[in-house]
């Protein structure tokens, strides 16, 4: 003859390491999220426009000490060509960002450069600009 016994079963979780574990996830992205949002500074001059959505794409970058960046990689103009002329029959959207104070020659060789290597479409990035009333 078998017997049971009357056994109780455990069903309570005890979730404090669940919530001390997520309390640390959270300050680890709260210190990080900030750092994420790096790039190089560029004073940028102001205009009119509508803010563009966040996509994918190739930036160009052309500080006020005449250094030009290429998706945050230092390159000269010969590379610079190089590389987009192999990536051009992807159609890509190229955006330039140039400081205020680069003289506008070295902005139009830069543009001129892009055309030449067969990129079609090219925007210019600049801060918007606040009317005061």
């Amino acid at each position: 003859m078998r017997t049971t016994r009357n056994r109780n079963v455990l069903s309570d979780i005890n979730v404090t390491p669940f919530v001390d574990v997520m309390l640390v996830l959270l300050v680890i992205f709260m210190v990080t999220a900030p750092l994420l949002q790096q790039g190089i500074d560029v004073n940028l001059p102001k205009a009119k426009g509508k803010d563009l959505p966040p996509e994918e794409r190739i930036s160009l970058v052309i500080k006020k000490d005449r250094t030009i960046y290429m998706n945050e990689t230092p390159v000269r103009i010969p590379e610079m060509r190089k590389k987009l002329e192999a990536i051009s029959k992807l159609n890509p959207n190229i955006f330039l960002k140039a400081d205020k104070d680069v003289p506008y020659g070295l902005v139009v060789e830069v543009m001129g450069e892009i055309k030449e290597a067969g990129i079609e479409k090219l925007g210019m990035i600049t801060e918007p600009k606040i009317n005061i009333k």
